[in-house]
């Protein structure tokens, strides 16, 4: 008999919330080092939000990527590194200007050697043309360094999401995380469906985060259509994100309970599917 009692206390013993609800934000701006770090661990704990892991990047705001200074871009990865170092549950993101042209290849491989697995890239703040040689040479070797590039997807300029998809199946050996899914242009990657049909075209290395137009979708009159979106460009293949501190974890997180999901397909997006891609344990 107290065998049993105890299985069935056992039984009932609540889940610890960090089991239970713990995630991944894959698109963190520190803008302002272990400051703004500060700031995002202080919005998670006043809504009671653990995080297994998150994706931090250092550039954004008034501290942009510039081509023609590759020291400076240097010590900043370096800083970031050094910050996760201290913060177990940190995934340094580090970046480079495309055009900085073999300086950026060498930072590509030096911060890859320090264990940087993940490298972002922006069109749009940074100034580069995503069609531009120089961008498929660098994503090409960072994919043969093993980092997983991201790339904002916001759709600011016509023809962001067809120019990010061409670099995509030119590099088909680099995986790629798109960030706002094409923002309101998200249907555009419905054809990723059709993609996946032809023969020796797509080698299915595309995964979105969903920051920011997650919440424009939830209840909009656009949700069937972004939810429709998720499933063809494949659940598995979709990451939650805050891009934090323009949006917050706990108001991205709302977004995506709202959403006609399945329960399993909600946590892969929370957490399951970012742990698999960025190898998180």
């Amino acid at each position: 008999m107290r065998t049993l009692l105890f299985s069935i206390a056992l039984l009932a013993t609540p889940t610890p919330a960090f089991a239970q609800d713990a995630v991944v934000d894959t698109h963190v701006h520190l803008h302002r080092g272990e400051a703004s770090l500060a700031e995002y661990r202080a919005q998670l704990k006043a809504a009671n939000q653990p995080v297994a892991a998150f994706g931090a990047m250092w550039f954004g705001g008034p501290n942009q990527a510039p081509a023609g200074n590759p020291a400076d871009i240097g010590k900043r990865n370096d800083a970031l590194i050094a910050l996760a170092a201290k913060n177990p549950d940190m995934i340094a993101i580090a970046t480079v200007h495309p055009y900085d042209g073999d300086a950026a290849l060498a930072e590509v491989d030096r911060v890859a050697a320090r264990g940087v697995r993940v490298l972002k890239i922006h069109p749009h703040t940074q100034k580069f043309d995503a069609a531009d040689p120089r961008v498929l040479t660098l994503v090409r070797r960072a994919g043969e360094k093993g980092m997983v590039v991201v790339m904002d997807n916001a759709n600011i300029l016509p023809g962001d999401s067809e120019k990010l998809f061409n670099l995509a199946l030119a590099a088909p050996k680099t995986k790629f995380v798109f960030a706002h899914m094409g923002g309101l242009n998200f249907r555009f990657w419905n054809i990723l469906a059709l993609a996946r049909t032809a023969e020796n075209l797509f080698a299915d290395n595309i995964y979105f985060d969903i920051s920011g137009g997650v919440i424009l979708a939830a209840d909009s009159p656009i949700e069937a259509e972004y939810v429709w979106t998720i499933r063809n460009v494949g659940v598995d293949h979709v990451l939650i994100a805050s891009d934090f501190p323009q949006i917050s974890l706990p108001k991205t997180l709302e977004a995506l309970a709202k959403l006609d999901l399945t329960g399993e397909e909600r946590a892969k997006i929370r957490s399951g599917n970012a742990r698999k891609l960025l190898g998180i344990d």
